[in-house]
């Protein structure tokens, strides 16, 4: 067994055995032609370990904090679904050149108060970023979560997570790619 498959093992051992928050039970795993709609909404392909993810464990509602965005479909609890998220961002972007989104970044989490975990699917990795809007511009609202999704996964996992009662006081690095990241006609 690769590690991938270990740690989706893993992964859905602890997602079946903890409730989902606000939804009644896990959701079913998508099937190919849902990770096929979803590529084509956005435009680009989920990293292969997240499509892993909806694909084999559920899809949402498992992970840190509220869990994982359903990826088309909103959540039982209103929650939207993820790629919905990402193009009303996007679109939000381009309305207010301010608070640019940047392309492929894809919210995959919500944390309350318009906080959001997205993975930066552009990056072989998979870096999972937080987006944190009460900063006072778009440039310090960015910040690296985890180098990788395999590395943020293991961190839910063990229960050592920045987001953890008993891990406070951890400070996240910034993302210094945002405004290398933004489209030109969105950079102010």
């Amino acid at each position: 067994m690769t590690e991938i498959e270990q740690l989706l093992t893993r992964v859905t051992a602890k997602a079946r055995n903890s409730p989902p928050w606000g939804w009644p039970s896990l959701p079913a795993p998508v099937d190919a032609a849902t990770l096929d709609r979803a590529r084509e909404a956005l435009g680009f392909p989920l990293p292969p370990l997240l499509a892993a993810l909806y694909r084999q464990v559920g899809d949402g509602g498992f992970g840190p904090s509220y869990g994982l965005l359903p990826l088309l479909d909103a959540a039982p609890s209103g929650e939207p679904a993820a790629v919905a998220q990402y193009l009303t961002n996007r679109e939000s972007g381009r309305k207010d050149p301010e608070w640019p989104w940047p392309e492929g970044v894809l919210p995959i989490s919500h944390w309350g108060c318009g906080m959001y975990a997205c993975v930066d699917c552009s990056t072989p990795q998979a870096t999972v970023l937080l987006y944190e809007p009460n900063a006072d511009d778009a440039d310090g609202a960015w910040f690296v979560d985890a180098p990788s999704l395999t590395d943020w996964l293991h961190v839910w996992l063990a229960g050592t997570g920045w987001y953890e009662e008993t891990d406070e006081g951890t400070e996240l690095a910034p993302w210094t790619d945002f405004r290398r990241r933004i489209a030109p006609e969105q950079a102010t």
